[in-house]
């Protein structure tokens, strides 16, 4: 009787242990082939997520490999790179309409801030991301045709940093840590495109705050119009949709109309 229990245990174990193995797998495959399938849809470039690891238990994960093309009539380069993604999602809510994520980390993340006259690669990312908003492949849906949201609690931007090229010459500088809060949560939720332009918008002024330096420590004025550009386009789309940051910004109330 006792070898029976035993052996009950013993197969008890193996089960429960690969039972959490194939869910790890499962979560982590579900989040890595939804960023690849509707990244490109939403941000109109070619977009890659190596990996993705995320317990079935407490939700937590790490995502790797996250490149993001540049725009169309940019260079073939990568117009962002994000180091490492800390997840911290409620497991169950990946089988609901809307995911929440009670905290995502992103750290080191870099940029590469091409200009051109009064242009950037990084203000037509955003202004693709904004254009795929309501789109009707840019978003995931659920067996019913509505869409995925999503709901952020708190979201946290570190340890970045841009690359400038001038004149053949290029410099990395770091740029302003970003912290938001409540991303989507007085909508019930925002979609993915949503979210990304939520962030985006916060990342514009803080590329063009570290490209302004980089030029600033070459002594040179080449590409002066092109961050006054860029520096208009994150000033104007500031205070618009999304997540407030942990400072006096107000809260979000409506997202911009659909040109």
């Amino acid at each position: 009787m006792k070898k029976i229990l035993g052996y009950s245990t013993v197969i008890v174990l193996v089960l429960a242990v690969g039972l959490y193995v194939t869910m790890q797998y499962f979560l982590g495959s579900i989040v890595k082939a939804g960023v690849n399938k509707f990244g490109p849809g939403i941000t109109q470039t070619r977009v890659m997520l190596a990996g993705a690891n995320v317990s079935p238990l407490s939700g937590e994960g790490t995502l790797t490999g996250l490149a993001v093309g540049n725009p169309a009539g940019w260079s073939p380069a990568d117009a962002l790179r994000l180091g490492e993604v800390h997840i911290n999602l409620e497991p169950m809510s990946v089988f609901k309409d809307i995911i929440v994520i009670n905290q995502l980390t992103i750290e080191k993340p870099e940029f590469v801030y091409e200009t051109k006259i009064v242009a950037s690669n990084i203000a037509d990312l955003l202004k693709n991301i904004e254009q795929s908003m309501g789109g009707k492949n840019a978003d995931p849906k659920t067996n019913d045709g509505k869409p995925i949201k999503l709901i952020v609690k708190k979201l946290v931007l570190k340890e970045g940093r841009v690359t400038l090229g001038v004149a053949g010459t290029a410099m990395t500088m770091p740029m302003p840590a970003i912290d938001m809060v409540d991303i989507g949560v007085k909508e019930g939720g925002v979609t993915p495109a949503q979210l990304a332009y939520a962030i985006m918008r916060h990342v514009v002024p803080g590329v063009v705050s570290a490209s302004t330096g980089a030029l600033a420590k070459l002594g040179g004025t080449t590409g002066a119009a092109t961050l006054e550009g860029a520096k208009q386009v994150g000033e104007a789309i500031m205070g618009i949709f999304g997540g407030q940051k942990k400072t006096t910004e107000p809260a979000p109330t409506t997202p911009p109309a659909k040109k």
